[in-house]
Protein backbone atom coordinates (compact mmCIF):
# COMPACT_ATOMS: atom_id res chain seq x y z
CA UNK A 1 0.00 0.00 0.00
CA UNK A 2 1.26 3.43 -0.70
CA UNK A 3 2.75 5.52 2.30
CA UNK A 4 2.42 8.73 0.92
CA UNK A 5 0.58 11.86 2.52
CA UNK A 6 -2.66 11.20 0.37
CA UNK A 7 -2.39 6.88 1.17
CA UNK A 8 -5.78 5.99 1.71
CA UNK A 9 -7.65 8.51 -0.73
CA UNK A 10 -9.90 7.25 -3.41
CA UNK A 11 -9.52 9.39 -6.70
CA UNK A 12 -12.03 8.77 -9.58
CA UNK A 13 -10.48 9.95 -12.46
CA UNK A 14 -12.84 11.00 -15.88
CA UNK A 15 -9.98 13.03 -17.74
CA UNK A 16 -7.78 13.22 -20.85
CA UNK A 17 -4.64 14.73 -22.75
CA UNK A 18 -2.67 16.60 -20.03
CA UNK A 19 -4.19 18.93 -17.82
CA UNK A 20 -6.60 16.16 -15.84
CA UNK A 21 -4.04 13.43 -16.10
CA UNK A 22 -0.92 15.33 -14.77
CA UNK A 23 -3.05 16.19 -11.87
CA UNK A 24 -4.18 12.75 -10.94
CA UNK A 25 -0.57 11.22 -11.53
CA UNK A 26 0.65 13.59 -9.29
CA UNK A 27 -2.16 12.69 -6.65
CA UNK A 28 -1.29 8.79 -7.53
CA UNK A 29 2.58 10.16 -6.26
CA UNK A 30 1.12 11.21 -3.18
CA UNK A 31 -0.08 8.05 -2.63
CA UNK A 32 -4.11 8.01 -2.97
CA UNK A 33 -5.30 5.61 -5.22
CA UNK A 34 -6.15 6.41 -8.58
CA UNK A 35 -8.82 4.99 -10.90
CA UNK A 36 -8.67 6.34 -14.25
CA UNK A 37 -12.10 5.85 -16.29
CA UNK A 38 -11.24 5.46 -20.13
CA UNK A 39 -13.55 4.64 -23.03
CA UNK A 40 -13.48 1.47 -24.86
CA UNK A 41 -11.41 2.34 -27.49
CA UNK A 42 -9.41 4.06 -25.10
CA UNK A 43 -8.65 7.38 -24.33
CA UNK A 44 -7.28 9.79 -27.32
CA UNK A 45 -3.36 10.15 -25.78
CA UNK A 46 -3.18 6.60 -25.47
CA UNK A 47 -3.40 6.01 -29.05
CA UNK A 48 -1.68 9.40 -29.76
CA UNK A 49 1.68 8.12 -32.14
CA UNK A 50 1.12 4.31 -30.28
CA UNK A 51 4.30 2.61 -29.88
CA UNK A 52 2.49 -0.43 -29.82
CA UNK A 53 -1.57 -0.96 -30.08
CA UNK A 54 -3.00 0.97 -27.49
CA UNK A 55 0.45 2.31 -25.69
CA UNK A 56 1.60 5.41 -26.26
CA UNK A 57 4.46 7.92 -24.98
CA UNK A 58 2.26 10.69 -24.06
CA UNK A 59 0.02 8.12 -22.15
CA UNK A 60 2.92 6.72 -20.44
CA UNK A 61 4.21 9.74 -19.01
CA UNK A 62 1.08 11.33 -17.71
CA UNK A 63 -0.84 8.53 -16.28
CA UNK A 64 1.93 6.01 -14.11
CA UNK A 65 0.95 4.83 -10.88
CA UNK A 66 -3.19 4.46 -11.74
CA UNK A 67 -5.64 1.58 -11.95
CA UNK A 68 -6.98 1.78 -15.54
CA UNK A 69 -10.98 0.77 -16.18
CA UNK A 70 -12.09 0.51 -19.96
CA UNK A 71 -16.03 1.39 -19.97
CA UNK A 72 -18.89 2.38 -22.05
CA UNK A 73 -19.51 5.25 -19.70
CA UNK A 74 -22.92 6.05 -22.58
CA UNK A 75 -24.51 2.60 -21.00
CA UNK A 76 -26.83 2.95 -18.24
CA UNK A 77 -25.37 0.13 -16.20
CA UNK A 78 -22.04 1.65 -16.21
CA UNK A 79 -23.41 4.79 -15.12
CA UNK A 80 -24.95 2.88 -12.18
CA UNK A 81 -21.57 1.40 -11.53
CA UNK A 82 -19.81 4.39 -11.20
CA UNK A 83 -22.44 5.80 -8.48
CA UNK A 84 -21.87 2.59 -6.95
CA UNK A 85 -17.66 3.47 -6.93
CA UNK A 86 -18.86 6.89 -5.76
CA UNK A 87 -20.21 5.96 -2.48
CA UNK A 88 -16.82 5.10 -1.34
CA UNK A 89 -15.08 8.16 -3.24
CA UNK A 90 -13.25 10.83 -1.91
CA UNK A 91 -12.16 12.95 -5.49
CA UNK A 92 -13.49 12.72 -8.71
CA UNK A 93 -11.50 14.76 -11.30
CA UNK A 94 -13.38 15.38 -14.91
CA UNK A 95 -11.84 17.81 -17.81
CA UNK A 96 -14.84 16.76 -20.39
CA UNK A 97 -16.19 19.27 -22.56
CA UNK A 98 -18.86 21.11 -21.30
CA UNK A 99 -22.45 19.24 -21.00
CA UNK A 100 -20.28 15.49 -21.26
CA UNK A 101 -20.65 15.19 -17.68
CA UNK A 102 -24.15 15.65 -17.82
CA UNK A 103 -24.75 13.32 -20.21
CA UNK A 104 -22.96 10.85 -18.65
CA UNK A 105 -24.52 11.16 -15.01
CA UNK A 106 -21.11 11.99 -13.57
CA UNK A 107 -21.92 15.62 -13.43
CA UNK A 108 -21.45 17.27 -9.27
CA UNK A 109 -24.93 17.20 -8.62
CA UNK A 110 -25.76 13.90 -9.43
CA UNK A 111 -22.95 12.47 -7.50
CA UNK A 112 -22.55 14.74 -4.85
CA UNK A 113 -26.14 13.51 -3.80
CA UNK A 114 -24.93 9.99 -3.53
CA UNK A 115 -21.79 11.67 -1.67
CA UNK A 116 -22.55 14.64 -0.16
CA UNK A 117 -18.18 14.12 1.74
CA UNK A 118 -17.13 14.28 -2.60
CA UNK A 119 -14.34 16.74 -3.76
CA UNK A 120 -15.65 17.13 -7.15
CA UNK A 121 -12.69 19.08 -9.26
CA UNK A 122 -13.52 20.01 -12.88
CA UNK A 123 -11.00 21.71 -15.15
CA UNK A 124 -12.84 23.40 -17.97
CA UNK A 125 -11.12 25.85 -21.04
CA UNK A 126 -12.70 29.33 -20.10
CA UNK A 127 -14.86 28.60 -16.87
CA UNK A 128 -18.47 27.75 -16.44
CA UNK A 129 -19.98 31.07 -16.69
CA UNK A 130 -19.52 34.05 -19.79
CA UNK A 131 -20.26 33.81 -23.28
CA UNK A 132 -17.50 31.18 -23.40
CA UNK A 133 -19.08 28.88 -21.11
CA UNK A 134 -20.13 26.31 -23.29
CA UNK A 135 -16.93 26.48 -25.50
CA UNK A 136 -14.58 23.67 -25.27
CA UNK A 137 -11.07 24.85 -26.06
CA UNK A 138 -7.31 23.20 -25.79
CA UNK A 139 -4.13 24.67 -24.67
CA UNK A 140 -3.28 26.40 -28.22
CA UNK A 141 -6.81 28.07 -27.56
CA UNK A 142 -6.04 29.70 -24.64
CA UNK A 143 -2.26 30.75 -25.21
CA UNK A 144 -4.07 32.32 -28.32
CA UNK A 145 -6.49 34.11 -25.83
CA UNK A 146 -4.58 34.88 -22.69
CA UNK A 147 -1.63 36.55 -24.26
CA UNK A 148 0.82 33.86 -23.67
CA UNK A 149 1.62 33.36 -27.29
CA UNK A 150 1.66 36.87 -28.03
CA UNK A 151 4.41 37.16 -25.09
CA UNK A 152 6.29 34.92 -26.37
CA UNK A 153 5.97 36.35 -30.20
CA UNK A 154 7.89 33.59 -32.12
CA UNK A 155 6.95 33.18 -35.76
CA UNK A 156 5.91 30.58 -38.08
CA UNK A 157 6.04 32.57 -41.42
CA UNK A 158 3.39 35.27 -40.82
CA UNK A 159 1.55 34.14 -37.53
CA UNK A 160 2.47 33.26 -33.81
CA UNK A 161 3.28 30.08 -32.83
CA UNK A 162 2.15 28.55 -29.60
CA UNK A 163 5.07 28.03 -26.62
CA UNK A 164 5.82 24.41 -26.25
CA UNK A 165 5.62 22.61 -24.28
CA UNK A 166 1.74 22.90 -23.25
CA UNK A 167 1.98 25.29 -20.82
CA UNK A 168 -1.43 26.29 -19.96
CA UNK A 169 -2.10 22.55 -19.28
CA UNK A 170 0.57 21.57 -17.21
CA UNK A 171 -0.10 24.34 -14.78
CA UNK A 172 -3.59 23.75 -14.90
CA UNK A 173 -2.66 19.71 -13.86
CA UNK A 174 -0.85 21.43 -11.07
CA UNK A 175 -3.37 23.90 -9.92
CA UNK A 176 -5.89 20.94 -9.92
CA UNK A 177 -3.23 19.21 -7.29
CA UNK A 178 -3.08 22.21 -4.99
CA UNK A 179 -6.89 22.48 -5.30
CA UNK A 180 -7.61 19.03 -4.13
CA UNK A 181 -5.30 19.10 -1.43
CA UNK A 182 -6.71 22.19 -0.04
CA UNK A 183 -9.95 20.55 -0.57
CA UNK A 184 -9.23 17.60 0.95
CA UNK A 185 -7.61 19.95 4.51
CA UNK A 186 -11.11 21.83 4.29
CA UNK A 187 -13.06 18.76 4.61
CA UNK A 188 -10.69 17.48 7.61
CA UNK A 189 -11.69 20.83 9.61
CA UNK A 190 -15.18 20.84 8.66
CA UNK A 191 -16.61 17.34 7.16
CA UNK A 192 -18.24 19.17 3.97
CA UNK A 193 -17.40 18.14 0.15
CA UNK A 194 -17.09 20.61 -2.40
CA UNK A 195 -16.69 21.67 -6.37
CA UNK A 196 -13.76 22.88 -7.39
CA UNK A 197 -13.34 24.94 -10.58
CA UNK A 198 -10.54 24.99 -12.26
CA UNK A 199 -10.00 26.54 -16.34
CA UNK A 200 -6.96 26.63 -18.31
CA UNK A 201 -7.74 30.37 -19.02
CA UNK A 202 -7.76 30.90 -14.88
CA UNK A 203 -4.04 29.89 -15.42
CA UNK A 204 -2.86 31.29 -18.37
CA UNK A 205 -3.72 34.63 -16.77
CA UNK A 206 -2.34 33.55 -13.28
CA UNK A 207 0.73 33.48 -15.10
CA UNK A 208 1.10 36.77 -16.24
CA UNK A 209 0.30 38.80 -12.91
CA UNK A 210 2.12 41.77 -13.73
CA UNK A 211 0.90 41.94 -17.12
CA UNK A 212 -2.35 41.54 -15.84
CA UNK A 213 -2.36 44.44 -13.08
CA UNK A 214 -4.34 47.75 -13.87
CA UNK A 215 -3.00 50.73 -11.61
CA UNK A 216 -5.06 53.41 -12.49
CA UNK A 217 -2.67 56.00 -11.05
CA UNK A 218 0.01 54.90 -13.96
CA UNK A 219 -1.69 52.84 -16.51
CA UNK A 220 -4.42 55.01 -17.43
CA UNK A 221 -1.98 56.57 -19.56
CA UNK A 222 -0.54 53.76 -20.93
CA UNK A 223 -3.42 50.85 -21.82
CA UNK A 224 -6.65 52.43 -23.26
CA UNK A 225 -4.47 54.00 -25.61
CA UNK A 226 -2.69 50.35 -26.69
CA UNK A 227 -5.76 49.03 -26.69
CA UNK A 228 -7.01 51.50 -28.91
CA UNK A 229 -3.56 51.29 -31.36
CA UNK A 230 -4.21 47.27 -31.46
CA UNK A 231 -7.91 47.95 -32.51
CA UNK A 232 -6.63 50.10 -35.08
CA UNK A 233 -3.57 47.55 -36.16
CA UNK A 234 -6.27 44.88 -36.60
CA UNK A 235 -8.62 46.66 -38.72
CA UNK A 236 -5.66 47.64 -40.85
CA UNK A 237 -4.90 43.71 -41.48
CA UNK A 238 -1.37 44.83 -39.91
CA UNK A 239 0.82 41.76 -39.05
CA UNK A 240 1.43 40.31 -35.94
CA UNK A 241 5.11 41.78 -35.94
CA UNK A 242 3.63 45.12 -36.70
CA UNK A 243 0.99 44.69 -34.09
CA UNK A 244 3.84 43.59 -31.83
CA UNK A 245 5.46 47.12 -32.08
CA UNK A 246 2.14 48.91 -31.56
CA UNK A 247 2.21 46.98 -28.01
CA UNK A 248 5.85 47.54 -27.25
CA UNK A 249 5.59 51.35 -27.90
CA UNK A 250 3.54 51.00 -24.90
CA UNK A 251 5.34 48.55 -22.78
CA UNK A 252 8.75 49.01 -24.04
CA UNK A 253 11.77 46.75 -23.07
CA UNK A 254 14.63 48.99 -22.05
CA UNK A 255 17.74 48.07 -23.99
CA UNK A 256 21.14 47.09 -23.19
CA UNK A 257 20.10 44.17 -21.20
CA UNK A 258 23.03 42.19 -20.22
CA UNK A 259 21.71 40.27 -16.75
CA UNK A 260 18.67 38.19 -17.79
CA UNK A 261 19.14 36.45 -20.85
CA UNK A 262 20.86 33.69 -22.64
CA UNK A 263 24.23 33.77 -24.76
CA UNK A 264 26.41 32.00 -27.00
CA UNK A 265 29.71 30.82 -25.91
CA UNK A 266 32.70 29.86 -27.89
CA UNK A 267 31.00 26.16 -27.70
CA UNK A 268 27.21 26.36 -26.82
CA UNK A 269 24.84 28.55 -24.71
CA UNK A 270 24.31 29.92 -20.79
CA UNK A 271 21.48 31.30 -19.31
CA UNK A 272 22.73 34.08 -16.84
CA UNK A 273 19.67 35.38 -14.16
CA UNK A 274 20.91 38.50 -12.52
CA UNK A 275 18.09 40.69 -11.33
CA UNK A 276 18.78 42.12 -8.33
CA UNK A 277 21.07 45.15 -8.33
CA UNK A 278 23.28 42.92 -5.92
CA UNK A 279 23.52 40.15 -8.39
CA UNK A 280 24.42 42.51 -11.31
CA UNK A 281 27.37 43.72 -9.68
CA UNK A 282 29.09 40.39 -9.15
CA UNK A 283 28.17 39.92 -13.14
CA UNK A 284 29.93 43.09 -13.34
CA UNK A 285 33.10 41.98 -11.15
CA UNK A 286 32.88 38.13 -12.97
CA UNK A 287 32.71 40.00 -16.70
CA UNK A 288 35.45 42.58 -15.90
CA UNK A 289 31.82 44.26 -18.11
CA UNK A 290 31.44 47.88 -17.47
CA UNK A 291 28.00 49.13 -17.18
CA UNK A 292 27.74 53.17 -17.15
CA UNK A 293 24.19 53.00 -15.90
CA UNK A 294 26.03 52.49 -12.16
CA UNK A 295 26.83 55.66 -10.97
CA UNK A 296 29.97 56.39 -8.67
CA UNK A 297 27.46 57.03 -6.14
CA UNK A 298 25.97 53.52 -6.11
CA UNK A 299 22.66 54.63 -7.56
CA UNK A 300 21.62 52.96 -10.63
CA UNK A 301 20.12 55.28 -13.80
CA UNK A 302 17.72 53.02 -16.30
CA UNK A 303 17.98 54.72 -19.20
CA UNK A 304 21.09 57.50 -19.06
CA UNK A 305 21.16 60.06 -21.74
CA UNK A 306 22.12 58.58 -24.96
CA UNK A 307 21.43 55.07 -23.84
CA UNK A 308 19.32 53.65 -27.38
CA UNK A 309 23.04 54.11 -29.06
CA UNK A 310 24.45 53.09 -25.07
CA UNK A 311 22.39 50.28 -24.70
CA UNK A 312 22.99 47.96 -27.79
CA UNK A 313 26.34 48.55 -27.86
CA UNK A 314 27.00 47.29 -24.34
CA UNK A 315 24.85 43.96 -25.71
CA UNK A 316 27.36 44.12 -28.10
CA UNK A 317 30.08 44.17 -26.22
CA UNK A 318 28.66 41.21 -23.52
CA UNK A 319 27.90 39.04 -26.56
CA UNK A 320 31.58 39.27 -27.77
CA UNK A 321 33.19 39.04 -24.49
CA UNK A 322 31.06 35.62 -23.99
CA UNK A 323 32.09 33.88 -27.53
CA UNK A 324 36.01 34.29 -25.32
CA UNK A 325 35.02 31.13 -23.24
CA UNK A 326 33.26 27.81 -23.07
CA UNK A 327 29.96 27.50 -20.96
CA UNK A 328 31.66 25.17 -18.55
CA UNK A 329 34.21 28.11 -18.16
CA UNK A 330 32.02 30.85 -17.86
CA UNK A 331 29.42 28.63 -15.08
CA UNK A 332 32.80 28.14 -13.03
CA UNK A 333 33.72 31.60 -13.08
CA UNK A 334 29.74 32.61 -12.25
CA UNK A 335 29.67 30.04 -9.48
CA UNK A 336 32.66 31.39 -7.46
CA UNK A 337 31.13 34.59 -7.88
CA UNK A 338 27.36 33.57 -6.83
CA UNK A 339 26.05 34.35 -10.03
CA UNK A 340 22.86 32.48 -11.05
CA UNK A 341 23.65 30.41 -14.48
CA UNK A 342 23.46 27.57 -16.00
CA UNK A 343 23.97 25.69 -19.79
CA UNK A 344 21.39 25.40 -22.46
CA UNK A 345 20.57 21.97 -23.19
CA UNK A 346 17.59 19.54 -24.25
CA UNK A 347 15.40 17.85 -21.59
CA UNK A 348 16.41 14.19 -22.93
CA UNK A 349 20.33 15.94 -22.19
CA UNK A 350 19.44 15.63 -18.25
CA UNK A 351 18.84 11.78 -18.17
CA UNK A 352 21.78 10.37 -16.27
CA UNK A 353 22.94 13.66 -14.99
CA UNK A 354 23.63 13.58 -11.14
CA UNK A 355 21.88 16.88 -10.52
CA UNK A 356 18.55 14.86 -11.71
CA UNK A 357 19.60 11.80 -10.63
CA UNK A 358 20.36 12.84 -6.90
CA UNK A 359 17.20 15.00 -6.43
CA UNK A 360 14.87 12.09 -7.32
CA UNK A 361 14.17 13.58 -10.84
CA UNK A 362 14.66 10.53 -12.56
CA UNK A 363 12.81 7.07 -12.16
CA UNK A 364 13.10 3.76 -13.51
CA UNK A 365 9.75 1.62 -14.12
CA UNK A 366 8.87 -1.66 -15.92
CA UNK A 367 5.78 -1.58 -18.49
CA UNK A 368 4.05 -4.83 -19.53
CA UNK A 369 4.29 -3.91 -22.66
CA UNK A 370 6.43 -1.39 -23.38
CA UNK A 371 9.19 -2.69 -20.70
CA UNK A 372 11.81 -0.87 -18.92
CA UNK A 373 11.38 2.91 -18.76
CA UNK A 374 12.86 6.41 -17.69
CA UNK A 375 10.74 9.00 -16.45
CA UNK A 376 10.68 12.13 -14.46
CA UNK A 377 9.64 11.38 -10.69
CA UNK A 378 7.84 13.45 -8.15
CA UNK A 379 8.70 17.33 -8.33
CA UNK A 380 8.56 17.64 -4.41
CA UNK A 381 9.60 15.64 -1.69
CA UNK A 382 8.62 15.55 2.14
CA UNK A 383 10.46 14.37 5.00
CA UNK A 384 7.93 12.21 6.41
CA UNK A 385 5.99 11.27 3.85
CA UNK A 386 7.66 10.54 0.47
CA UNK A 387 6.17 10.71 -2.45
CA UNK A 388 7.12 7.84 -5.14
CA UNK A 389 5.86 6.33 -8.41
CA UNK A 390 3.00 3.54 -7.72
CA UNK A 391 4.14 1.66 -11.30
CA UNK A 392 3.59 2.34 -14.30
CA UNK A 393 0.60 3.60 -16.82
CA UNK A 394 -2.28 1.06 -16.89
CA UNK A 395 -2.97 -0.82 -19.87
CA UNK A 396 -6.88 -0.31 -21.34
CA UNK A 397 -8.73 -1.78 -18.96
CA UNK A 398 -6.54 -3.32 -16.80
CA UNK A 399 -8.11 -3.15 -13.57
CA UNK A 400 -11.64 -3.23 -14.87
CA UNK A 401 -12.50 -6.52 -13.10
CA UNK A 402 -10.62 -5.92 -9.62
CA UNK A 403 -12.27 -2.24 -9.73
CA UNK A 404 -16.15 -3.24 -10.25
CA UNK A 405 -15.48 -6.41 -7.78
CA UNK A 406 -14.28 -3.88 -5.03
CA UNK A 407 -17.38 -1.97 -5.42
CA UNK A 408 -19.41 -5.28 -4.65
CA UNK A 409 -19.66 -6.70 -7.83
CA UNK A 410 -20.25 -10.13 -8.35
CA UNK A 411 -18.03 -12.19 -10.95
CA UNK A 412 -21.56 -13.04 -13.20
CA UNK A 413 -22.66 -9.22 -12.76
CA UNK A 414 -19.54 -8.51 -14.66
CA UNK A 415 -19.44 -10.74 -17.01
CA UNK A 416 -23.15 -9.27 -18.01
CA UNK A 417 -21.58 -6.34 -18.51
CA UNK A 418 -19.05 -7.80 -20.52
CA UNK A 419 -21.11 -9.48 -22.48
CA UNK A 420 -23.47 -6.74 -23.21
CA UNK A 421 -20.28 -4.18 -24.26
CA UNK A 422 -20.54 -2.27 -21.36
CA UNK A 423 -17.02 -2.86 -20.25
CA UNK A 424 -13.55 -4.23 -22.02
Amino acid sequence: MATGPLSGVKVLEFTQIIAGPFCGMHLADMGAEVTKFEPLEGEPWRVFVELVPKESRTFASLNRGKKGVAMDMTRPESQDAIHRLVKDADVVLINYRPGVAEQLRIDYETLSAINPRLIYCENTAFGRQGPLARRGGYDLVVQAMTGLMAGEAKMQGDVPTYVYPAIADYATGIQMTNSVSAALYYREKTGKGQRIDCTLMGTAMAMQTSQFTWIDAFDEDIIPPMLKGLAQARAEQKTFLEQVKVHDQFRPSAPGNIYYRVYQTSDGFIAVGALSMSLRIKVLAATGLKDPRFQPDGSFIMAPEGWEIGGPKLVAEAEALYMTKTTEEWGKIFEQHGVPAGPLFFIEELFGHPQTLQNGLEVELEHPLLGHMRMVGPPFQMSESRLAPQGPSPMLGEHTDETLAGAGFTQAEIAKMRESGAIL
